[in-house]
């Protein structure tokens, strides 16, 4: 995120919390070629790139054989790097906007609540612009190629509200693990990181291990046929709320450092 003028954004304190909190919702999006345009661009590159590589598919395929091989990219993973930005924006938000939000005297309690109503418009602002794409991928049979950006079986093939909190929930899960883990960079610098990510790698080798010697993946294969892409997703409210408020008490303690 680029430098913030003093000037953009006042936030000195006023008797009224709300105007504090939507005050920082302000200074993290000043800057809007961070926040809107360079991920609308980069995510527009990213269309025409598989673009190109859907017709060199379909141009190289006879026309019999076509359907078959354009079916192949229903499971791209193109769309994911909105998600990942979504991930480095929550970052960038406290390891960049929290020092200087504290110079005007916000609180913490402000800041995270501020930012988390940022989280929260993000989301919604893209999981729209998401959505609406990938009923025009569908409506177009894959803008003409049978083509799968927008419309991969990881989004579903429900309707526009169920495709909506698909996308919506992944980018509020993504911002809030994003902005933790700046947290805890920001309150025990790397060996934070190190410890949180070592402690997470034990819990998933253990979880595997688990299911491994219980002879339960069947079970668990069963279990996201039936769940569907919508939910499977809706787990993730679970961990986004725990990083949501591990975030926020770790934050409370946490000094910006050089």
């Amino acid at each position: 995120m680029t430098a913030i003028a003093p000037e953009a954004v006042n936030l000195r304190t006023t008797p009224a919390s709300a105007q504090r909190i939507w005050r920082v919702v302000r200074l993290n999006l000043v800057n809007k070629g961070t926040t809107i345009w360079v991920p609308a661009m980069i995510m527009g590159f990213i269309w025409l790139v598989n673009y190109l590589i859907w017709w060199i598919i379909w141009a190289a395929t006879p026309v019999a054989e076509r359907p078959h091989a354009m079916d192949g990219t229903q499971w791209s993973g193109g769309g994911s790097y909105i998600f990942v930005y979504m991930l480095v924006v929550g970052i960038q938000v406290i390891s960049m906007t929290f020092p200087f939000a504290l110079g005007y005297s916000v609180t913490r309690r402000d800041f995270w609540l501020g930012s988390a109503l940022t989280f929260v418009m993000l989301s919604a602002g893209y999981s729209i612009g998401f959505t609406v794409l990938s009923f025009i991928e569908q409506w177009t049979n894959g803008w003409g190629l049978g083509g799968h950006l927008f419309t991969s079986v990881y989004f579903g093939d429900g309707g526009f509200w169920e495709r909506l909190f698909i996308v919506f929930v992944a980018m509020t899960f993504f911002f809030f693990i994003g902005a933790t883990s700046g947290t805890l960079f920001m309150r025990w610098r790397v060996n934070g990181l190190l410890i949180a990510g070592a402690l997470l790698a034990l819990v998933i080798v253990g979880a595997v291990a688990l299911i491994t010697f219980t002879q339960s993946w069947p079970a668990i294969g069963d279990w996201f046929t039936r769940m569907g892409p919508t939910g499977v997703v809706a787990w993730l409210l679970l961990p986004t709320a725990i990083a949501a408020l591990a975030g926020y008490f770790v934050l409370r303690r946490s000094t910006p450092k050089s």
